[in-house]
């Protein structure tokens, strides 16, 4: 006599561990290079389980980047901005954290939010824009920090706030790049060391 199979709730899965699995698997091969069945294997779930729980590949990707952006690695240059007393203390320790923490060999190469979706299907447009767009929230963040500076005295009044935000922008995103193909820590931290003599001397 067979037994009937007992019906009952589906079985649950640690949400967090899934999204950090999804989350290495975006860093290391981009939005473009993960299928779903790889994102599902790798999240020890079902394709079921992954659409109920975080919709489709997009809205995980944009989950992904989200909780990447609060964490200690996604996080420190927001923190920086807000933590430093003074603009070049700030962008110092952002362009020193980047440094150490791009290359560390703990997690994927460079950084996420730059890398991600550097190149994407047409279809898939809206991701390479929804990166894009934060991107350039952190420059305009960048720049309001420097026009503070720049009002309380620390950048002269021919500094263009924008141009250094972009300018400490596009060092990041090539520090991370030169990270993904094998730059060190050391070989980082003396871009970064460099970058920073750009900074305007505050007016005397």
């Amino acid at each position: 006599m067979t037994e009937t199979p007992r019906r009952g709730r589906p079985r649950t899965f640690d949400r967090a561990a899934a999204l950090t699995a999804a989350t290495r698997l975006f860093w290391e091969r981009g939005y473009e290079g993960v299928s779903i069945g790889e994102l599902t294997e790798a999240m020890g779930i079902r394709s079921g389980s992954l659409y109920a729980a975080f919709g489709d590949k997009k809205s995980l990707f944009e989950e992904v980047v989200d909780a990447y952006g609060r964490s200690p690695v996604g996080a420190f240059a927001g923190l920086a901005l807000e933590e430093e007393p003074t603009a070049y203390g700030a962008f110092a320790r952002i362009l020193r954290e980047a440094a150490a923490i791009y290359p560390d060999p703990v997690h994927p190469a460079g950084c996420l939010a730059i890398s991600a979706a550097t190149n994407v299907t047409p279809h898939d447009a809206d991701v390479r824009a929804f990166l894009r767009d934060l991107r350039n929230r952190n420059v305009d963040g960048f720049e309001v920090r420097l026009r503070d500076a720049q009002q309380a005295g620390e950048l002269s009044a021919e500094a263009s706030p924008r141009a250094l935000a972009d300018y400490f922008a596009t060092v990041l995103q090539g520090m991370s790049q030169r990270a993904q193909d094998g730059a060190t820590a050391t070989q980082l931290t003396e871009v970064a060391e460099l970058a920073l003599t750009a900074w305007p001397a505050a007016p005397r």
